[in-house]
């Protein structure tokens, strides 16, 4: 499945930011994908792109979000495909 992401391949100021398309894999063990219907923007994602916490790059960007399962992985008990979820915590929610 490919998808359109905010990524960064180097430290700087928000011109270093690119909407690409990326592919994204399917669900592992334990794992969902996650349509994304809103991220948030917090001061943290400036550091990152700032490069004061830096990240492996390239990377993308955003910590939490808000959407609906998409598919769900092997394992995973509590989610299903259109449920509405909110998480936190896995980098590259600007997608």
């Amino acid at each position: 499945m490919q998808v359109k992401a905010i990524q960064i391949a180097k430290h700087g100021g928000p011109s270093v930011m690119k909407w690409k398309t990326i592919d994204l894999p399917n669900p592992g063990a334990g794992e969902v994908t996650v349509r994304h219907t809103a991220i948030g923007f917090n001061f943290i994602d400036c550091n990152h792109r700032a490069g004061r916490y830096p990240l492996e790059m390239p990377t993308g960007l955003g910590s939490e979000a808000a959407g609906v399962v998409e598919k769900v992985g092997r394992g995973v008990k509590g989610l299903k495909v259109g449920q509405r979820v909110v998480y936190i915590g896995k980098v590259g929610t600007y997608s």
